[in-house]
């Protein structure tokens, strides 16, 4: 007769859950919670273990809801009812997520009356979900894989917190985030601008879009891996943008860094309608960069005295003579500052106000939200891949969407709005 194979238990499931509290939970109807504690038990705890003490009640509230659910579907224990659709199934080892840490627990099964299991949805609730988003809220506090269990409360007993285990939760949860970005409708928003900088991060390159709404709310868009100097990678970005909603029937704004290719790429998908403002800090990093040290300074003051002016006609005037004693001093910085002058001055042109074209004349919401992500970043000793570049990147970029602030003179959008809707000589502004 041929041996039986039994499964054997591996370690976690030999793992043994905390010693429960003699406690009693109940749960009215009205959807409160009852919880009766022994007041000796109380007592002891209060003299020191009362963080352990609250763990526990935790847990048990944990079961009790479980055990709610159980008996919604298979009826009170013990009590036979002939109408009812399903019956317990025993119980079987697992976990739930609870302080940061998987705690073991028996799982309760129910099944319906033809046999199959039926999932419970509070047991799922507290499961892998609330792993991913304990190890991402840690993570993106600057909390390496390496140190997570040292940061957690140590008020009840569990596992998978191990460097490894935290690993393989945190690229789960960079894998969702990144899927979330690039695959999230666009449909709803009434975009006016739209902020494309191409990012060099570690050792990748990305090029990242962030939209500004009517009402001056701002909320990435997208993000590809590739440089800015190529065209094909830009004009990606901006498809898939176009696949998922975004709107193309109303003419746009773009804030770009100073490439060529980022321009090509907005014609060739939103055409010669699209109107082109080249951020003016690249700009004038660029000019720099071709200059003396020496002479630094001085042309800083000129650009930023220039594109500070109010009307379009004085602004380009003083660009002009920044320009030609530039000419006296490198062919180079001259070449680049001529090189889309007239675009560093759109929203002159547009006769946007003062406030808003400060919140606009640049792609510095871009750069300054990868500045605090490389800080965040610097637990990590190996890049492997672009791959993991766009996850991390993506996961943090959707952290800082939550904390936006409305773009600066967002009060004025509506007359940038308007301005765009009426613009007669596309050609002229761009």
């Amino acid at each position: 007769m041929p041996k039986k194979g039994y499964t054997k238990k591996t370690s976690r499931s030999r793992r043994k859950s905390p010693a429960e509290l003699k406690a009693r939970i109940s749960l009215k109807e009205e959807g409160q919670v009852q919880l009766s504690l022994p007041l000796p038990h109380l007592l002891a705890a209060a003299h020191g273990a009362v963080e352990s003490l609250a763990g526990e009640v935790g847990l048990l509230v944990i079961k009790a809801l479980i055990e709610d659910e159980v008996e919604q579907l298979a009826g009170a224990r013990y009590v036979h009812d002939q109408d009812r659709l399903a019956s317990r199934w025993g119980k079987e080892e697992g976990y739930v997520v609870f302080g940061g840490r998987k705690v073991p627990i028996e799982r309760p099964r129910v099944r319906q009356q033809g046999g199959k299991e039926i999932p419970l949805q509070r047991y799922q609730i507290f499961q892998q979900e609330r792993m991913e988003n304990s190890i991402a809220g840690r993570i993106l506090r600057g909390v390496s894989t390496r140190n997570y269990a040292g940061v957690l409360d140590d008020f009840c007993d569990g596992y998978g917190i191990e460097k490894s285990s935290v690993s393989r939760q945190w690229k789960a949860a960079t894998v969702k985030e990144l899927g979330n970005l690039l695959e999230r409708p666009l449909h709803d928003l009434d975009l006016a601008v739209i902020m494309v900088d191409g990012i060099s991060f570690h050792d990748s390159l990305l090029v990242v879009a962030i939209g500004v709404a009517f009402d001056g709310t701002k909320q990435i868009l997208g993000i590809w891996d590739g440089a800015t100097e190529n065209s094909a990678v830009v004009t990606a970005l901006l498809e898939n943008l176009v696949e998922r909603g975004l709107k193309t029937t109303r003419r746009l704004l773009f804030v770009i860094d100073g490439s060529k290719a980022l321009k090509k790429g907005i014609v060739t998908v939103f055409g010669k309608s699209a109107i082109i403002q080249r951020c003016q800090i690249h700009k004038m990093r660029n000019v720099i960069s071709h200059l003396p040290e020496t002479h630094h300074t001085t042309i800083q003051r000129e650009l930023h005295a220039a594109w500070g002016m109010t009307s379009f006609k004085e602004a380009y005037k003083a660009l002009q003579k920044t320009l030609t004693r530039v000419e006296r001093l490198s062919p180079g910085a001259a070449a680049s500052l001529r090189e889309g002058l007239e675009e560093t001055l759109t929203l002159h042109k547009l006769e946007v106000p003062e406030k808003l074209r400060k919140g606009l004349r640049t792609t510095n919401t871009i750069e300054s939200i990868f500045a605090r992500n490389r800080e965040l970043c610097k637990n990590v000793k190996r890049w492997r891949n672009a791959e993991m570049a766009l996850r991390w990147a993506s996961t943090m970029l959707l952290h800082a969407e939550k904390k936006f602030r409305r773009v600066n003179g967002h009060r004025h959008m509506p007359e940038l709005v308007r301005a765009l809707d009426h613009v007669d000589n596309v050609e002229a502004v761009a």
